[in-house]
């Protein structure tokens, strides 16, 4: 069985791989490495190794189910976490979430944003969040469709709970690094066109890049790559 220490020392030179990683695909194209952040998806990972991952220096953490947030944010309620939630939520499970979280990457419908609203103004808070879009068009991904998008921005910006920052997505599963560059660039320039669309919307965020891919996203804009594997492997 592994030790704490060798356990640590594996997330440690990983996570300085990936760290690296980030930095020369953001100098190779121009970019300043600091203004990508790295999020760590804990998902597949032990409350041990989330910690060892916090007491490295990556804080910002990520979960897609909600009861694997509730569970991780209880165990490490002794550290400071900015935790962030990449998954679907469900609507029952709004209120026991949005406390929890420093951004919601997965917006994806008007339901949802009418129950994120409604727990806002009852809790007298807001939450930020990224509209999570279904860039590639595969039916079997979540997000909305790419027509969908201007009719969500228009709805959040007429409230003032759910605070709008930015778009989501991903690239298909099993991608080549050139059709995974092409999903992400066509997200970069949907971001665009709606920021000339909607020119008082803040949509300063592009949350998409994972352990496969990140260095294809960080060529084509992205401001946030969600790490999970690459930081945890053997």
């Amino acid at each position: 069985m592994e030790s704490t220490d060798a356990l640590k020392d594996r997330i440690s030179a990983n996570l300085k791989r990936v760290r690296e990683g980030i930095a020369e695909a953001a100098i190779s194209h121009g970019r300043n490495p600091a203004d990508i952040l790295l999020l760590g998806v804990t998902k597949y990972s032990s409350a041990l190794e989330t910690r060892c991952l916090v007491e490295l220096g990556c804080s910002d953490l990520a979960e897609s189910r909600p009861q694997d947030l509730w569970k991780k944010a209880e165990e490490l309620a002794d550290l400071s976490v900015r935790w962030h939630f990449i998954g679907h939520l469900q609507r029952n499970k709004v209120r026991k979430t949005l406390p929890l979280i420093h951004l919601m990457h997965s917006l994806d419908s008007h339901r949802l944003l009418e129950e994120l609203v409604g727990e806002c103004q009852r809790a007298n808070s807001q939450i930020s969040a990224l509209i999570e879009v279904n860039v590639s068009g595969d039916a079997s991904k979540t997000g909305l469709p790419v027509e969908q998008v201007p009719k969500l921005i228009e709805a959040m910006l007429a409230q003032r709970q759910v605070l709008l920052c930015g778009l989501m997505g991903m690239a298909p599963l099993g991608s080549t690094s050139e059709t995974a560059r092409q999903c992400f660039a066509s997200l970069r320039q949907l971001r665009d066109r709606m920021q000339q669309q909607f020119p008082e919307a803040n949509l300063s965020q592009l949350s998409m890049g994972m352990s496969g891919d990140f260095r294809e996203a960080i060529a084509e804009g992205s401001t946030v790559v969600r790490i999970g594997s690459a930081l945890f492997e053997a």
